[in-house]
């Protein structure tokens, strides 16, 4: 059995996906603001109010909340620092993921009780950087995505001891090292490095030569092209031990735009698949399935078993999946299952329950009755109230999901 605890670091892209995090097993959560965060997109936590709100209902679970401040901000943008930092502090988030060295130097003036984690957007590769980062007061590594095992382990074995490192180890890849691409900024004027990625990697390519303009020629030998720089998923779930191995303290899963769903079967999966590493056991056979269930590309190892299995999908761009969520567990009471649809599900479907800590179990949607007790045939309205009979119970927000047919599996 192993003596120290390595954590699992979980997305949190709104409050929901926060809650979601939490109950599934997640021990630390990473979450972004509007400004000086690499996901736009995601929901985010506006308001020092909101941040707030999400760390006190982090804290009151045990568990951890990192901010991000990992893009790389330009000369006017860095004034607005300050006053991100201080409603930081007011929030009392647990640490701060950087990406800038300015932004290092100023945050350890003004804060300099604040931990630091540097992102992987520095591209740390080496115990060098590691070492400087360390007496500049750095606690923690994210190391680059394109290290092998093999090296990470060197790091480690060169490096303060308690000096922590993370990695990523489940979701979306990014084609340009470290994420410092300049793609999506050329081509639509959306910065990837401040938080605005077009993803132009997933875009399907094709080759012009210059005195036939109009005529396009697949890069391979294939009338549909070519998906030329679209990176597969990670997937490293049943390798974890061999992480451990090597001295990671954090495990990461990508996707603060990924929906609340796919944080809560994801990190139940690597929840379990940890905890069974933990014991010197291989990862549960449901826990290996289940990361399966959730929309994603095909899945390989990155970069930690070598380049040749940081594999690219060149066919297509789509995500497959084996399930779709269809509603989430209000209570369970008197022989029935109350839900909040999220989904079209019909009476008599075969649903999958996913609780916290345990595998999928498979329910009927029997006796399928509307909010206000009467039977319907089907549940189509979003969030519309609903409730099935079932001598089964499940807590709260437990995730009720409808197989999918092989067919229907792409999405």
């Amino acid at each position: 059995m192993r003596q120290n605890k390595p954590e699992l670091l979980v997305p949190a892209g709104d409050l929901e996906r926060l809650q979601a995090a939490l109950d599934f097993g997640a021990d630390a959560v990473y979450l972004g603001r509007d400004s000086f965060s690499m996901r736009a997109a995601a929901g985010n936590f506006h308001s020092v109010e909101d941040l707030e709100q999400a760390v006190a209902l982090a804290h009151r679970h045990g568990k951890k909340v990192y901010l991000t401040c990992n893009t790389l901000p330009r000369t006017e943008e860095v004034p607005a620092f300050p006053q991100f930092l201080q409603e930081a502090v007011q929030a009392q988030v647990d640490a701060l993921i950087l990406a800038d060295f300015g932004l290092l130097a100023m945050a350890r003036q003004l804060s300099p009780e604040m931990e630091i984690h540097m992102s992987t957007q520095m591209g740390i590769v080496n115990d060098v950087t590691c070492r400087a980062l360390y007496d500049l007061g750095v606690k923690r590594a994210v190391l680059a995505r394109e290290l092998s095992l093999e090296e990470i382990r060197a790091i480690r074995e060169k490096i303060p001891s308690d000096m922590e490192l993370e990695v990523f180890v489940h979701g979306a890849m990014c084609m340009s090292f470290s994420g410092r691409c300049l793609l999506s900024a050329y081509l639509t004027g959306r910065d990837a490095n401040r938080g605005a990625c077009a993803q132009p990697c997933r875009w399907q390519y094709h080759l012009m030569e210059s005195t036939r303009p109009g005529q396009y020629f697949p890069v391979e030998e294939d009338d549909s092209g070519t998906y030329l720089f679209n990176a597969q998923d990670l997937c490293m779930i049943d390798h974890l031990q061999a992480l451990l191995d090597a001295g990671v303290d954090s495990l990461k899963i990508e996707g603060r735009n990924k929906s609340a769903y796919y944080v809560a079967v994801v990190t139940n999966a690597y929840r379990a698949a940890l905890d069974a590493a933990m014991q010197g056991q291989p990862a549960p056979a449901w826990a290996l399935d289940e990361v399966t269930q959730v929309s994603h590309r095909e899945y390989c190892t990155g970069f930690f078993y070598g380049r040749e299995n940081a594999a690219q999908r060149y066919a297509s761009s789509s995500y497959v999946r084996r399930s779709d969520v269809v509603a989430v567990v209000e209570s369970c009471r008197n022989g029935r299952i109350y839900l909040t649809q999220r989904n079209r599900f019909f009476a008599g479907d075969t649903l999958e329950v996913v609780a916290p800590g345990k595998p999928p179990v498979a329910i009927l949607a029997a006796q399928l009755q509307d909010g206000a007790g009467q039977p319907i045939e089907t549940a189509n309205h979003a969030m519309m109230a609903c409730s099935i009979e079932s001598s089964q119970t499940f807590p709260p927000r437990s995730v009720v999901r409808k197989p999918l047919p092989s067919q229907e599996g792409s999405a």
